[in-house]
């Protein structure tokens, strides 16, 4: 397993994280468990949650996923993890998650901080994301900015404060941004270095071969500021590995649980492309899966790529493909196959 350096920080983390929003969910807590001893011990080091998983998010099941990966973590050498999760943004109607309506000031962000502590079971939080911004953003498969949808917010200067007395009071050591604009991290940036406050270390936003929009504004601030992608959602909900061919899918996998997510991931094009993938996978001997995720991997802007499992063959899989590198040939006929159906699902 490699291993990068995340931010300019001394930390480093596997090049492969274990994303953990089917906890709670789709998979138990023993199952959960299972999954988090198998990447360990196959190197991963970094493990991502969140305060509103599982996913879908409900009031039922909200923070099931931090406390199972808490009952693993008070078993484990704290020194040896680096452990990431998120404060949920406004405007998702889930004010169940902190019993009022959702904003990012200090108030809430420290609620936020101190029931993620509880419920994981740690003294400290390696890296704490911001889910998606407090201001208007298209996000979450929205892609033009709407400047009537502008609402009351939260200042980037309050927001990053926050971070910085977190991280004096030892609660966390890093934040993050996530589901984040060129604008919006150009803005922490400049704004932290304005006030020499603490700067992101990291952008943790969906990138796969159908959806390279993390390439057109975010990839260039990321090389001159050293803050890299965490890549999220690298297999497009599992739709690029092939399960989904032909309407083929599990009963059990994700697009067929719970359908909603659909409208993200399959629009127009998105399938035409999608298959032409599988076949260049095939061609190349590598598994749709193992492309996908080695593409992601290739990139110099990707910190770390984000996977998820339901179980641990999937999971194998996964970490396996940490092993492959694709040629420069292979590289050529993405681009080509991306020029003919360009972010098909953002």
């Amino acid at each position: 397993m490699k291993y990068n350096q995340l931010g300019q920080t001394n930390t480093t983390v596997s090049e492969i994280c274990l994303g953990t929003m089917t906890f709670g969910e789709q998979n138990t807590e023993k199952e959960a468990h299972e999954q988090l001893d198998h990447a360990l011990a196959a190197g991963i080091n970094f493990f991502d949650a969140a305060e509103m998983y599982p996913v879908p998010p409900r009031k039922e099941t909200q923070g099931l996923t931090e406390k199972y990966v808490g009952s693993w973590l008070a078993k484990q050498d704290r020194s040896k993890i680096i452990l990431a999760t998120k404060v949920a943004g406004p405007g998702r109607g889930m004010e169940w998650v902190r019993g009022e309506t959702i904003r990012l000031n200090r108030k809430q962000i420290y609620t936020a901080v101190e029931q993620s502590l509880t419920r994981l079971k740690t003294d400290y939080i390696d890296l704490y994301q911001i889910h998606w911004p407090e201001r208007n953003v298209p996000i979450f498969g929205h892609v033009f900015f709407d400047p009537k949808k502008n609402r009351e917010c939260e200042s980037i200067l309050s927001q990053i404060q926050v971070f910085s007395d977190l991280i004096k009071e030892g609660k966390i050591k890093h934040y993050g941004l996530s589901n984040e604009t060129p604008y919006g991290l150009m803005e922490f940036i400049q704004t932290a270095q304005k006030h020499s406050l603490p700067l992101p270390v990291s952008v943790q936003n969906a990138y796969s071969l159908i959806n390279r929009t993390y390439e057109q504004g975010l990839s260039e601030i990321s090389y001159y500021s050293k803050i890299g992608l965490l890549a999220y959602s690298p297999l497009a909900f599992g739709l690029l590995t092939g399960k989904y061919e032909d309407g083929k899918a599990d009963e059990k996998s994700r697009l067929k649980k719970f359908s909603a997510f659909g409208q993200r991931y399959i629009k127009v094009n998105s399938i035409e492309a999608v298959r032409e993938y599988m076949n260049l996978a095939r061609k190349a001997g590598l598994s749709p899966a193992t492309l996908a995720l080695a593409f992601v991997r290739s990139k110099f802007f990707t910190t770390s790529t984000i996977i998820g499992a339901t179980g641990i063959a999937q999971l194998k899989e996964n970490i396996k493909s940490s092993l492959i590198t694709l040629t420069d040939d292979i590289h050529k006929e993405i681009d080509q196959i991306h020029a003919r159906y360009p972010n098909p699902a953002p």
